[in-house]
């Protein structure tokens, strides 16, 4: 690949040069920070330049927006915290990522940098598009693979279907953390038990 092709790329460098990469994790570090100390409107690319150290040209060379690079943060912090269970889903296993989904919308900082993002999506089409396309879609399609394969396996008992069924489990998880009110542990327990184990008739 070319130094022009490399340069080019507007979301990560991809040179492999140490000193690349340590900037590109300060910058997506400074622009997490700055988001949590004074929200998404107040943060620029300039703060999180000179948060980072970096020159602003540096940060467009990489970047298009402040959009592109939270969702980078995002899309790093998540898989790493809340990775979607693949091997073998049970119900505990299901009940366990649900737990600590509703721990990073309300304890991490890249939590709050999601709950910024759906916010801004509602009135942003291109942030709604990244967004969806970028981290929601990926994500879903994965814990969607989870409820199959939990189900196939006899674990849970879902009425509604994958998409259905997730959007129940974690709407109310994320409406609490929108409007900034606590997500009490027994409102998990409640969504599984209510969701995935229904009752006999």
């Amino acid at each position: 690949m070319s130094a022009a092709a490399t340069t080019s790329q507007p979301r990560r460098p991809r040179s492999g040069n140490r000193r690349d990469e340590a900037a590109r994790l300060a910058v997506l570090h400074a622009a997490d920070d700055l988001l949590v100390e004074h929200g998404f409107g107040a943060l620029t690319v300039e703060a999180i330049a000179r948060r980072a150290g970096v020159a602003k040209q540096t940060i467009y060379r990489w970047w298009p927006s402040k959009v592109e690079i939270l969702l980078d943060t995002l899309i790093e912090d998540s898989a790493k915290r809340i990775p979607v269970p693949a091997d073998e889903p049970t119900a505990e296993s299901v009940r366990g990522y649900l737990r600590g989904f509703a721990r990073f919308l309300t304890r991490d900082p890249a939590g709050k940098v999601l709950l910024a993002l759906l916010a801004e999506a509602q009135h942003d089409p291109d942030t709604a598009r990244s967004l969806h396309e970028r981290c929601l879609a990926p994500r879903r399609a994965r814990e969607r693979a989870m409820l199959t394969g939990a189900t196939d396996a006899g674990e849970i008992a879902p009425t509604l279907g994958p998409d259905a069924t997730m959007d129940a489990l974690l709407g109310p998880i994320v409406y609490r953390a929108l409007t900034g009110a606590s997500i009490p542990r027994g409102l998990v327990d409640t969504l599984v038990d209510a969701l995935l184990r229904p009752r006999a008739n």
